[in-house]
């Protein structure tokens, strides 16, 4: 059950610190944060060519439907999915019920340190989304959604 996640400053910051990391140490490209219904939470990488919204959509449209194919083996999911391409590559990873890395990578870097990176990756990541989730919600007029006024860059009623 996927359920509302607010990222604060310093859980972003955190999560920016790991996916650096995970991309000096795995030598992959990107690293993408998404969640199971694929909006981009968090991302770090080298380049800017590609369409990480559409990316992260489709990557958990196909980690969803294999999670299906493992359910009709007797498996609750598989916690990794690997395409090769024949110039780029991903390695999609479960952070935790809800998220997943998905890591795009070339022939600069092997499969396996992305792996075993993106192990160390999700572990760290998990642990501060779990720790963003025990956080109590804000109540009060910082809980509500920004009004057309707010949005439109005018706060308040001096600025009218």
């Amino acid at each position: 059950m996927l359920r509302d996640l607010v990222i604060h400053e310093n859980e972003a910051a955190r999560i920016g610190q790991v996916l650096g990391s995970f991309l000096e140490e795995s030598g992959a490209s990107e690293a993408l944060l998404i969640d199971r219904s694929g909006q981009l939470l968090a991302s770090s990488g080298k380049t800017a060519t590609f369409d990480t919204v559409s990316i992260s959509a489709l990557a958990a449209g196909a980690f969803s439907s294999t999670g299906a194919i493992a359910e009709l083996l007797g498996e609750t999911e598989f916690s990794v999915l690997f395409h090769q391409g024949v110039r780029e590559s991903i390695h999609v990873s479960t952070v935790d019920g809800e998220t997943i890395l998905l890591a795009i990578f070339n022939d600069g870097t092997t499969v396996g340190m992305v792996r075993l990176f993106a192990k160390e990756a999700c572990r760290a990541i998990g642990a501060v989304l779990a720790e963003a989730r025990a956080q109590p919600r804000r109540v009060g007029a910082l809980a509500l959604p920004l009004t057309s006024d707010e949005a439109g860059g005018r706060i308040g009623p001096e600025s009218r």
